[in-house]
């Protein structure tokens, strides 16, 4: 039978990275950045990837990475969705590193794992795994086109894009135009890549390499949604026990309980839905089922636990300065990333055969 608990050795890397971005990545420093023109905070990234090697956890040792699992990913994204750190994990550590593995792109692998080189795989953020995605065109061995909705492009230092040849190519960003699109969350920017006659390394098959990066980012993406929703939920309990009215704590009256309550029961399930893709990532059983049952429950009770704080923080909560609106924004973004849950709930409908009359 699967364990889903936590092992010592994720309970200690929790520990380590909640540590690390309690240092970097406070409300008040986020809050900063989010209102400049560089979201990312470089100094974080370079603890993370430097100081703890995470960058490379889903890459082989001999390839100069850590040679772990899905689990300890997973384990990570839990603590920046926490922070809502804006930092480019999700897309270079887990959906370009997924893609570089698909296509056997050793050497670009071995850059990545160090954190000193940036991936972004150049497929818009709302695609679900298995769905259409646009290519570029090649003419004469350059390629030409427009993607759009590449997150976190603005800091890739290389671009991993389809073309319509059926390849995957690698492209330095320097070679492209980057253009930034508006963005609800202001943490994970978008932007538009356009290249004109720009000349890449073809690293392998982009269908098989686009599929298995999507499926890990969709299934990844649930353990974030968990913990920007096991944020939302510690906070507003905190808050209402500490608000007084009618010289009582807000949180003492029943109707709020039963708010929290409902609340800590979906924050439940969606750790038991989180956990449960990544432990089939890591072993590779059922996996398309469990990113599909994790992202069709993550996205709805992640924006609910952040409307709930947001509400019960009252008028505190409705400032700029509280950062429960970053939450917010990331949770509602979250929720179209990789597939919508209801893109996943019909790809699972397919999957386990229970079609709609």
């Amino acid at each position: 039978m699967t364990d889903l608990l936590y092992s010592e050795e994720e309970e200690a890397l929790r520990a380590a990275v909640r540590d690390l971005l309690g240092d970097h990545c406070d409300a008040a420093s986020v809050l900063a950045r989010a209102e400049s023109d560089a979201p990312h905070d470089r100094a974080a990234w370079k603890a993370l990837t430097d100081g703890m090697g995470l960058a490379g956890l889903l890459v082989p040792e001999e390839l100069g990475g850590q040679g772990a699992s899905h689990r300890e990913a997973a384990v990570v994204l839990e603590e920046l969705g926490r922070a809502v750190a804006p930092v480019p994990y999700l897309t270079s550590a887990v959906v370009a590193t997924e893609a570089l593995l698909a296509c056997g792109a050793d050497e670009l692998l071995a850059e990545l794992a160090s954190g000193r080189t940036i991936g972004a795989l150049a497929v818009g953020l709302h695609l679900a795994p298995g769905a259409a995605f646009p290519a570029v065109r090649v003419e004469d061995g350059l390629l030409h086109g427009e993607l759009t909705g590449i997150a976190d492009a603005a800091v890739a230092d290389v671009l991993l894009v389809p073309a319509e040849d059926g390849g995957l190519y690698a492209v330095p960003a320097d070679a492209v135009t980057v253009t930034p699109q508006v963005s609800l969350d202001l943490t994970r920017p978008v932007a538009t890549v356009r290249l004109d006659g720009v000349a890449g390394r073809r690293l392998g098959d982009a269908g098989p390499a686009v599929r298995r990066a999507l499926r890990a980012g969709a299934g990844l993406l649930a353990s974030e949604q968990l913990g920007l929703a096991d944020w939302a939920l510690t906070e507003t309990v905190r808050y209402l026990k500490e608000r007084k009215q009618f010289n009582r704590p807000v949180g003492s009256f029943q109707a709020l309980k039963h708010r929290l309550a409902q609340l800590w029961l979906e924050v439940v399930n969606l750790r038991a839905a989180a956990r449960a893709a990544a432990d089939a990532l890591a072993t590779g059983e059922d996996a398309d089922v469990a990113v599909a049952v994790a992202q069709a429950y993550a996205a709805p009770v992640a924006v609910r636990a952040a409307e709930e704080a947001l509400q019960l923080h009252g008028g505190i909560g409705m400032t700029w300065e509280h950062p429960v609106h970053l939450y917010l924004k990331r949770a509602k973004a979250d929720s179209i990333a990789y597939g919508t849950a209801g893109a996943h709930r019909s790809a699972l409908a397919a999957l386990v055969d229970l079609q709609a009359p």
